[in-house]
């Protein structure tokens, strides 16, 4: 067996991939109960005895070696048993903290069995239920009274090579409203999902809530909540913090992290886009992910209606974070196709809580008024798509049932293929009865099969989510490197290989003892080979 010289250098370091073999093999320090409560070290019963023997968890465990395939049938056994969807959240979230190869191992088996229950729809109901279902801490909590030791707080975290952070702040949680630190689910789920549909090392993930307090008067009076237990901090402190977090977590991570900004309420999303996109790896996801992934819908669309984007009307119900940003790309596709952008500017049409938005209409902000046109003022959105007769409808302002079967109607009515997008969250939110939409990038439109159009489906099937992610990182590796944007040299050969070779394996590790390090240990295990 080849083995790494790192765990001689290095014998503290838990992991480490040997060059040249598909295994990965454990150097540790620790011993007994301390593998078996780890969940990234821990393998239930299917430590060998060998490994029993060298860990010092022999007698700690049941005599009988489980195989991990065993382990996933009692797993799904048990997830079939639970009541209801916010219960085998919690069984889920227990298992992760118990046994992350094996919590991967079950998402992956069936992603789209399980892609609800972890992320939406059924993470938003455990968001609101959080102070119930708590169980054990994870991910960082940051407050606003942590000023000017975060860089001191970030050292508790006890992994040293992050590669992505998911950050909120609680304040709008899908369409939930405020949550406060209840809404640490979410950076939890969605890094979750970072594993599970791309393969990304959960170690090298950081879910990270900023709590500044909260204005839900209902959770500052239930006696579960976690969080701080008052009026959201705002202006300049509230500024302070972001900014000193930005600096930290750079400066621990390197320059290269990827922050995600996930659920802050708009005018701080906005904002903070704004003001750290061109100066750290950063994106927001409600206003970017969700633009790009509806965008390649529409995309997938057009091989339908067998037309240009600019030949399309699109009007939207809500006129938020989401909204601005899929409105944004579209202008961006559109003049992709050589549309003049006030041309494509004049094809998007907004309504929110006040009705459509025309010019004229009094205290629009600066993202609403680019895409008011002369128009006389409509109240509702039935109204709206009577009278402008869309080619495409995307809901995006989380109003249950807002698309009704009158606008459903009305949009067959004028239009051989209607455009109709629901993609409010959680389901309870979303407009009507539509397709789960999952952000990923632009580039998914091209992996629509011609069968999957035929079927209906603008996305592919969930299940080939890691297919599909695969083939996005390769096209993103060769844009980097034609780019001249590349971190990683010299450019490999072959991205596909390179990048299969950095996918998070859920099969377990095997665990090796360094003679170097610990030699009682090792010639106890010499002992046993004989």
């Amino acid at each position: 067996m080849a083995k790494s010289s790192i765990g001689k250098e290095s014998p503290n370091w838990e992991l480490q991939k040997t060059v040249g073999s598909p295994k990965t093999f454990v150097y540790t320090r620790r011993r007994g109960y301390d593998i078996i409560r780890n969940p990234h070290l821990n393998k239930g019963m299917a430590f060998t005895l060998e490994e029993r023997l060298q860990l010092g968890i022999h007698g700690l465990l049941p005599p009988c070696v489980l195989g991990q395939d065993v382990q996933l049938l009692r797993v799904l056994k048990n997830y079939e048993m639970r009541k209801d969807d916010l219960d085998r959240y919690i069984f889920l979230m227990a298992l992760q903290d118990r046994n992350e190869k094996l919590f991967y191992r079950a998402l992956t088996s069936d992603i789209e069995r399980f892609m609800p229950i972890v992320y939406t729809p059924t993470v938003g109901l455990a968001c609101q239920q959080y102070g119930l279902a708590f169980r054990r801490p994870r991910g960082l909590f940051v407050t606003i009274h942590d000023r000017g030791h975060v860089a001191t707080l970030l050292k508790s975290w006890p992994e040293n090579d992050i590669l992505a952070i998911v950050v909120t702040d609680g304040e709008r949680i899908l369409g939930l409203g405020d949550l406060g630190s209840y809404g640490m689910g979410i950076p939890v789920g969605k890094l979750a999902l970072y594993t599970a549909c791309s393969g990304v090392n959960p170690q090298q993930c950081l879910p990270v809530m900023l709590d500044v307090g909260t204005d839900n008067e209902e959770l500052l009076k239930d006696p579960l909540y976690i969080g701080l237990r008052h009026k959201r901090v705002r202006g300049q402190a509230y500024d302070d913090l972001v900014e000193e977090f930005m600096q930290a977590v750079t400066e621990r991570y390197g320059q290269n992290i990827l922050i995600q900004f996930e659920d802050f309420a708009n005018a701080n999303a906005f904002r903070l886009l704004n003001k750290y996109r061109d100066k750290y790896c950063t994106f927001n996801d409600d206003i970017q992910g969700t633009a790009a992934v509806a965008v390649a819908g529409l995309l997938a669309a057009l091989r339908i209606t067998k037309n240009k984007l600019s030949d399309h009307k699109f009007l939207f119900q809500g006129a938020g974070e989401a909204a601005m940003g899929i409105a944004n790309l579209i202008v961006m596709a559109m003049e992709k196709e050589e549309t003049p952008r006030q041309q494509a500017v004049s094809k998007i049409w907004m309504v929110d809580s006040k009705g459509l938005i025309v010019q004229g209409r009094a205290n629009l902000t600066h993202q609403k008024l680019q895409f008011a046109h002369p128009h006389p003022e409509l109240r509702n959105l039935d109204d709206a798509v009577r009278d402008l007769k869309p080619t495409a409808i995307i809901g995006v302002a989380a109003i249950s049932g807002a698309f009704t079967e009158q606008i459903i109607k009305d949009m067959a009515s004028f239009n051989k293929h209607p455009i109709i997008f629901a993609l409010s969250n959680p389901t309870s939110k979303a407009e009507c009865t539509a397709e789960q939409c999952y952000r990923l990038t632009e580039a998914i439109a091209e992996q629509v099969l011609e069968e999957h159009l035929a079927e209906g489906r603008l996305y592919p099937p969930l299940d080939t989510i890691r297919t599909v992610s695969l083939t996005l990182a390769v096209k993103i590796a060769e844009y980097v490197f034609r780019n001249g944007m590349a971190s990683v040299y010299p450019e490999p050969k072959d991205k596909e290989s390179f990048i299969s070779s950095l996918i998070y394996s859920t099969d377990y590790d095997e665990f090796v003892i360094d003679s170097y390090t610990w030699p009682e240990e090792a010639s106890k295990i010499q002992t046993v080979k004989k």
